[in-house]
């Protein structure tokens, strides 16, 4: 088996960091974004700052919060001072910094405008930041976390996450179901957000309550990571046991298990994990819902992943429902002692910076052409761009002598990367990896970065120019039309380079939340798509046709309990027909809209087939009174495990269409 915990020998990185202004050195960095972990331990102390205040979302929130116990001390609208639920209203961040000193601020602002905010509580230093937005661009957050990654004060949470909340302390800055959460002692991290609350209502019901749930959210790029939560519940007293979610996309997961093997390693009596991996059975090259929730190249899939935090010690379950009996088995037959929470020199704690990466994967290769939520243009629209910035293009067969590039976003050292290889599969020991950062690079055939590319491809020297060429064009490219990921192949030859095929992606969070690129987005022909996924797109419907002949149609609330729904009914025996997401906020239309594309003879819920409900919630009790009174073929229950054997007994294994 491939070794998991680095990448191969000969894999070269350049680093950087930033000295002043929009300068870059390759010298150490005076200041650490890891200086922040400790702002994330909120409670009753935090002061609670809202960024969008007195807009609706916001202001429902505040009201929550306020009567749960959180401290909010005011809210911000531009250019604007008065008063807004009893507290005040500040102009700016920087105004409320000086006046209110908060401690977070809790963003409620659209994705296109979440960046924007997010750099206004930066340069205010406010201490941590929780952005909840999705659609926000990939290329907003780029720049973001080329800023983060230069400072020392301000902690980020997210985007595209449902926030951090201490059940202890009374404090949620998000929008978190707060009737689930009870004062307790399990600490929880999450990628996705209903994964989350299912975890956090499990957990309530074993009678074990939370201490700290921290969200990473399921963006591409998160501000705040695993293993930056796992380092916080290791040192926290208030924590006794630890949960982690993850699901497809990035190495996070396999970073986590890193960090659980060496904690179990070097604490005597190390406080029990558990873990979930959605996705298990996602279909290669889907994004499943969230932004991030889809396989780059090199990157492992959800089943390596449950491989190795289960190899590092990690109790893991197929469903959050489990989690919390599960929990309460390991800490009844844990050993008690009076401090468990240090066991070591602190000079033996491995450091944020020293976590290895995972290995290129060759059986990992997913093809994007039938991605969503993203863009892939045909191959002769990518090459039409690089003949528009003067670049050799030639479109023919694959040859033995190509080489390949890819300019994508690396979510580990959260910027734009290289990754060059020799092999079209982007094999391990062909292929190397090149992070930079998001300003300012230097792409002349003298700078570092292109020096290391052609070596390791093996390119002669008069071709480096040429190299120094196409790697520019491709970042232009990029940056300006919002690209995440651009693979070209080229054909090297002594007197240049040559490319022959092109794949590029680009970003439709760009598009559908800011209405930038739109020439780029007009290129998109949706009659050659999945005609139940484009219509599922028009109500706000993440939909994926699942191959095969399936047999059993799913309806979700979030994309994360989806994935985890298709994974748990396969498991059972079951052949799911789809995926479905019905965006987190399911509304009476949207679930209307949703038995539509799952069965279009159904009209207006006309339901021809059994339908079996899984019903948990903070309205569960009132729900399951209204399908009992409702007369409709309805099947209710509270436990995923009777819900799945009961529709796997009815769907008989026949197809669903």
């Amino acid at each position: 088996m491939t070794n998991l915990r680095s990448l191969p020998a000969r894999v070269r990185r350049v680093s950087f960091s930033r000295i002043s202004g929009n300068g870059f050195s390759t010298s150490s960095r005076s200041y650490s974004y890891a200086d922040t972990l400790p702002n994330l331990k909120i409670g009753a102390h935090t002061r609670v700052l809202f960024q969008g205040f007195t807009g609706k979302q916001a202001t429902a929130n505040v009201k929550e919060s306020l009567a749960w116990g959180t401290k909010i001390v005011g809210g911000v609208k531009p250019g604007v001072e008065g008063e807004h639920l009893g507290l005040p209203v500040f102009p700016s961040v920087k105004a409320a910094q000086e006046k209110a000193k908060p401690d977070a601020s809790a963003i409620y602002v659209p994705g296109n405008q979440t960046a924007k905010a997010i750099e206004e509580a930066i340069e205010a230093e406010i201490p941590l930041v929780v952005a909840v937005a999705e659609h926000v661009p990939i290329h907003d957050i780029l720049r973001i976390h080329s800023m983060l990654q230069t400072q020392s004060k301000t902690r980020l949470v997210g985007a595209n996450c449902p926030g951090i909340i201490s059940a202890i302390g009374k404090c949620r800055i998000g929008f978190q179901p707060l009737p689930c959460f009870s004062p307790g002692k399990i600490g929880i991290v999450a990628k996705s957000g209903t994964l989350s609350y299912e975890t956090v209502a499990s957990t309530t019901r074993a009678g074990l309550g939370q201490s700290l749930c921290i969200s990473m959210g399921g963006d591409v790029l998160a501000g705040t990571n695993f293993v930056d939560a796992l380092k916080i519940f290791e040192n926290d007293p208030d924590t006794e046991g630890i949960i982690l979610v993850g699901e497809i996309g990035g190495t996070a997961e396999i970073d986590a298990a890193e960090w659980i093997k060496d904690y179990n390693r070097r604490t005597a009596n190390p406080k029990p994990v558990m873990a979930l991996v959605g996705g298990l059975h996602a279909p290669p090259g889907r994004i499943m819902g969230h932004a991030g929730a889809w396989t780059a190249i090199g990157e492992p899939d959800a089943n390596v992943k449950y491989q190795a935090l289960e190899r590092a010690g990690a109790v893991m379950v197929n469903h959050p429902e489990k989690f919390g009996e599960g929990m309460k088995t390991l800490l009844n037959s844990r050993p008690r002692v009076q401090n468990t929470t240090s066991t070591t020199a602190p000079n033996q704690r491995r450091s944020l910076h020293t976590m290895r990466r995972v290995s290129l994967q060759k059986s990992q290769r997913a093809s994007p052409s039938n991605q969503t939520r993203s863009l892939f243009i045909k191959q002769f629209q990518a090459l039409d761009m690089l003949k528009e910035k003067s670049i050799s293009v030639n479109e023919a067969n694959p040859s033995e002598s190509d080489i390949f590039l890819n300019l994508t976003v690396d979510r580990t050292a959260l910027s734009p990367c290289v990754i060059a290889s020799t092999a079209a599969d982007f094999e391990p020991l062909h292929t190397d990896k090149f992070p930079f950062p998001y300003a300012n690079t230097d792409f002349s055939c003298n700078s570092p970065i292109i020096k290391s590319i052609a070596s390791h491809l093996k390119l002669p020297d008069t071709t480096h120019e040429k190299l120094a060429e196409l790697v520019q064009a491709l970042w232009q490219i990029f940056k300006e039309k919002e690209a995440y990921l651009l693979e070209v192949r080229v054909n090297p030859s002594p007197e240049g380079l040559e490319v022959r095929g092109a794949r590029f992606g680009f970003d439709d969070a760009a598009f559908r939340s800011s209405g930038r690129q739109k020439e780029v987005h007009s290129l998109r022909n949706q009659a050659e798509e999945v005609h139940e996924e484009v219509e599922a797109e028009k109500d706000g419907i993440v939909y994926v046709k699942l191959q095969g002949e399936g047999s059993i149609g799913t309806l979700v609330n979030g994309a994360g309990l989806a994935m985890n729904t298709v994974d748990a009914l396969t498991i059972h025996g079951g052949h799911c027909a789809n995926f479905l997401d019905t965006g987190g906020k399911a509304t009476s239309e949207t679930v209307k809209s949703s038995f539509r594309i799952i069965r279009p003879t159904h009209g207006d819920l006309h339901m021809s087939v059994p339908v079996v409900v899984r019903l948990r919630g903070t309205n569960e009790e009132e729900g399951q009174k209204m399908i009992a009174e409702s007369g409709l073929p309805l099947h209710a229950f509270d436990s995923f495990e009777g819900a799945a054997k009961k529709v796997i007994s009815l769907a008989g294994g026949k197809p669903l269409n």
